[in-house]
C-alpha cells in the first residue's frame, strides 16, 4: 500500500503499526492523489467550516504549528527551512482502510480491482546508502543556557510549565524518504505514525501521540508527558522501571498540568459537566521509552465545528506548556527555528465529519527541492527541571531517527 501511495505526488498515510488501542478505527488508512484542496486564505476559519460543511467526502491533510498565530493573534519571524504551508486538506482521489485483514478500496474513476492489483505488485524504490548526520541547530550549551533563562521566567510567575523545542538538521542531503521511513518504524513502531507526501515535501513520522478524535460527538485527547528511557524487556524489569516513571514527582506534575490545560480547551466546545478524565498516569511501553499517557473526554455542544475545535484546542497543550498563549510567546523568544509542521498535527476526517489527528513528533521533514532535512525535539520544562537532563532527553527522542539516518544500508 505505501509503495503504491508513494506513485503519487500526493498522499497521506497514517498506520497504526499494529499497536493495540481501545480507541483505534483502523490499522491502517490512506488517502492517494487529489480531487480537491483547501489552503489558507484571508478568512480562514470561514472558508474552513465551509470546507467541512459542504464536503461529503474523505478529507486528509495537516494543520502547521503555524496556525497559532492566526487563533491567538501571534507572529512567527525564525527562518523556516522546510517550508510546509501553515494548513493543507485535500479530497483524495483513492482511500484504502485496512481492518485486520480486510482492505477497502474506494476510488473516484478507477476501478477498485485494478487498484488491489497495482498495489500487490508494487515495487520499493530503490534505497540510497548515503550516511546523514544531523547538526544541532544549538549547541549543548546554548541550550542549557536557555532552560536556565526559561526556569527564571518561571520563578518570576510568566508561566508554569513549556516545551522547549531544538532542531536537528542537515543541508544538501539526497535520501530516500520512503525508505528512511519505513527504516524509522520498523525501529520505532508506534501508533500514529505517518508518511506524508506533499510534492516536494515529505514527513516520516513515528508519534506515538494522539491530538484529537472525533466520533460523533464524542472527543477524546491523549497528551503525553511523562517520558523514561526502556533499558530491559524482561517482564519484572518493565514493572520496576514503569514504577520509577509513576512515582516520579516532576513527571507527575508536568502530565497534571497538560492535563488541567486539555481540560480547560474541551469545555470550551463541550457539554458543561461532560468533560471528564477517563485515564491519568496511564503508562505505556514503546519500543524505546515509557510514556505517562492521560485520556481526556467530552461530548460536543451542538452546532460545533471544526474550526471551533481547532480555535479551543489547537496547539496541543503536551507542545506548547501552560498557559498556553503566554508560553507559545515565550516559545517565540527562546527557539531558534520555525516549528512548521513539527508539533502541528496530521489525519484524517471521514464523510461522516469524525476524525482523528495526531501530534506530529519524533519525525523528519525534508524537501527534496532544497535537499533540507529536518528533525524536532523538545521536553517539558518546570521549574523542577535539570537543564543537563533536559538535554539528554531531547536525545532520547532523536535516538531512533539518527540510528536509521547513520545505518550505512537502507533495507528494501
Amino acid at each position: 500500500m505505501l509503495n503504491w501511495s508513494n506513485q503519487f505526488n500526493i498522499c497521506c498515510f497514517l498506520d497504526s503499526q499494529s499497536y493495540p488501542s481501545l480507541h483505534k478505527s483502523y490499522e491502517c488508512v490512506a488517502g492517494i492523489g487529489v480531487q480537491a484542496f483547501f489552503k489558507p486564505g484571508d478568512d480562514f476559519f470561514n472558508h474552513l467550516s465551509q470546507f467541512y460543511a459542504t464536503t461529503d467526502d474523505w478529507i486528509f491533510g495537516h494543520f502547521s504549528y503555524d496556525l497559532k498565530n492566526r487563533i491567538e493573534g501571534l507572529v512567527s519571524t525564525h527562518p523556516d527551512h522546510v517550508g510546509y504551508p501553515e494548513a493543507f486538506l485535500f479530497i483524495p482521489q483513492v482511500v484504502l482502510t485496512l481492518a485486520e485483514d480486510k482492505l477497502t478500496i474506494g476510488s473516484v474513476g478507477d476501478d477498485p480491482g485494478t487498484i488491489y492489483k497495482q498495489i500487490m505488485e508494487a515495487k520499493p524504490m530503490a534505497s540510497l546508502e548515503e550516511n546523514v548526520a544531523l547538526l544541532p541547530r544549538l549547541s549543548r550549551e546554548a541550550y542549557i543556557d536557555h532552560v536556565n533563562l526559561i526556569k527564571k521566567r518561571i520563578l518570576r510567575g510568566d508561566c508554569y510549565e513549556i516545551n522547549f523545542c531544538q532542531e536537528f538538521y542537515s543541508v544538501g542531503t539526497a535520501v530516500n524518504p520512503i525508505s528512511l521511513y519505513r527504516e524509522l518504524v520498523t525501529l520505532s513502531p508506534n501508533p500514529f505514525s505517518a508518511f506524508y507526501k506533499l510534492n516536494e515535501l515529505t514527513l516520516m513520522c513515528a508519534s506515538p501521540e494522539r491530538y484529537l478524535k472525533k466520533t460523533g460527538s464524542h472527543l477524546i485527547s491523549q497528551p503525553i508527558k511523562g517520558t523514561l528511557k526502556r533499558t530491559s524487556f524482561a517482564n519484572d524489569d518493565v514493572s520496576i522501571e514503569q514504577s520509577r516513571l509513576l512515582n516520579n514527582a516532576k513527571e507527575r506534575s508536568e502530565n497534571v498540568m497538560i492535563v488541567d490545560l486539555v481540560r480547560n480547551d474541551l469545555s470550551k466546545i463541550c457539554r458543561e459537566g461532560s468533560v471528564k478524565v477517563d485515564e491519568l498516569f496511564g503508562l505505556y511501553t514503546f519500543p524505546h521509552l515509557y510514556q505517562m499517557i492521560s485520556t481526556i473526554s467530552g461530548d460536543l455542544q451542538e452546532g460545533t465545528d471544526l474550526s471551533d475545535m481547532l480555535r479551543a484546542t489547537f496547539p496541543m497543550g503536551s507542545m506548547t506548556g501552560a498557559p498556553k498563549r503566554k508560553v507559545m510567546e515565550i516559545i517565540e523568544e527562546y527557539e531558534n527555528s520555525r516549528r512548521g509542521l513539527y508539533s502541528g498535527t496530521v489525519g484524517y476526517i471521514t464523510p461522516e465529519k469524525d476524525f482523528d489527528f495526531n501530534v506530529v513528533i519524533r519525525s523528519l521533514m525534508y524537501n527534496q527541492q532544497t535537499r533540507y532535512l529536518s528533525c524536532m525535539a523538545g521536553s517539558a520544562i518546570t521549574y523542577q527541571s535539570n537543564a543537563e537532563q533536559e538535554y539528554d532527553e531531547c536525545l532520547l527522542k532523536v535516538d531512533a531517527i539518527k540510528k536509521v539516518l547513520t545505518r550505512q544500508h537502507f533495507s528494501n
